[in-house]
């Protein structure tokens, strides 16, 4: 088994994060390994199921994926991959923001933990690199979104 967490500082408020972050049936936003999603079953409460579909590339085809916690209060999603073609069995990951003042003012301290079995023929140790790798290119891509989002809304707020 293997488990890491990545912590990512993004210079922009929770709540435009929260936005991006928050959005179960749309994973492809920012994850830029995603190709689509499709909602299974489910509304978007805790035991909604979404069929992810991964870029070509990948040692993935598709990612059948749960939502176990949504909590809009604490800022709080996790989600655990339940079938799919890949290779990532028992995979589980929580995602969680933390207000913060960084170089440019009101910022957020994004902290993604996961667990997942290390697959045959792998060590763990290449398991952590590799999922470690996903998990901080989605965070990198959420902060230039999540970014750009806060530059928009100050500029519109500022009636600019």
């Amino acid at each position: 088994m293997c488990s890491s967490a990545v912590v990512q500082e993004i210079s922009a408020p929770v709540s435009t994060v929260w936005s991006v972050v928050r959005r179960f049936d749309a994973p492809q936003l920012y994850k830029h390994f995603v190709r689509s999603c499709d909602v299974i079953s489910g509304n978007g409460d805790v035991g909604t199921l979404r069929r992810v579909r991964v870029v070509s590339g990948l040692p993935a085809a598709t990612s059948d994926e749960r939502l176990e916690i949504l909590d809009d209060h604490r800022h709080v999603i996790s989600f655990s991959v339940v079938g799919g073609d890949h290779r990532l069995s028992n995979y589980r990951s929580v995602t969680s923001l933390h207000p913060a003042v960084g170089d440019t003012g009101e910022s957020t301290l994004v902290v993604e933990s996961y667990v997942v079995d290390t697959p045959a023929g792998n060590t763990k140790e290449e398991t952590c690199v590799f999922v470690d790798t996903i998990v901080r290119c989605n965070l990198q891509s959420l902060a230039q979104i999540a970014e750009g989002r806060g530059r928009d809304d100050k500029k519109n707020s500022s009636g600019s």
